[in-house]
């Protein structure tokens, strides 16, 4: 068995690949906003923190009522409480990848955690 999974995806609004993937400690989500679309609500989260990757375009997130502006190249972490919300600039589309883990859940990062080969 192998113990990886590799899996190409279609250039859609909005992409979740926990199921795609069998993913077990994250949600990953690509999401794709035509110019002057966004997330049509405000929401948080319980316990997950997300983290945000700006692939391509403009944009802006509304977080806790304060206005971000996004450019592709971008990395913004947003706790789970801060309420938030997504959009492209009117003349722009914007791509976002979005990472979601349980906040505080690292226990070690990639070197502490590596197992060097030979």
């Amino acid at each position: 068995m192998k113990k990886y999974k590799k899996v190409n995806v279609p250039q859609e609004p909005r992409v979740e690949l926990h199921d795609t993937l069998s993913l077990t400690g994250a949600e990953i989500s690509l999401n794709h906003f035509s110019a002057g679309a966004g997330v049509p609500f405000v929401h948080s989260h319980k316990q997950n923190e997300e983290i945000y990757g700006v692939l391509a375009g403009r944009g802006k997130a509304i977080i806790d009522g304060e206005t971000v502006a996004l450019v592709a190249g971008d990395w913004l972490r947003v706790a789970p409480a801060a309420k938030r919300q997504f959009s492209a600039a009117e003349d722009s589309s914007l791509s976002l990848l979005c990472i979601q883990v349980k906040e505080n859940s690292l226990d070690g990062y990639t070197r502490d955690d590596a197992v060097v080969e030979g």
